[in-house]
């Protein structure tokens, strides 16, 4: 698996943002986020997962798809 960050912009650590276009999307990708030594908050919602987390694993064997694309 590989680990990725989000991008960050200047020194204050602004996350880079920007939209593509749905006929650039080749295929979905399955991220595994790279957990603290801690907990995490009770009540803590999976849609605030890109923004709670500061790395990802993304898995390359998701499917056969995937695979055949990396490589």
């Amino acid at each position: 698996m590989w680990k990725v960050k989000p991008k960050v912009s200047g020194q204050c650590g602004i996350h880079v943002q920007s939209i593509e276009h749905v006929d650039t999307v080749l295929q979905s990708a399955h991220l595994i986020p790279v957990f603290g030594s801690g907990p995490l908050l009770d009540g803590f919602h999976f849609a605030y997962s890109l923004n709670m987390f500061n790395s990802y694993y993304v898995n390359k064997y998701a499917d056969h798809h995937s695979h055949e694309i990396v490589f």
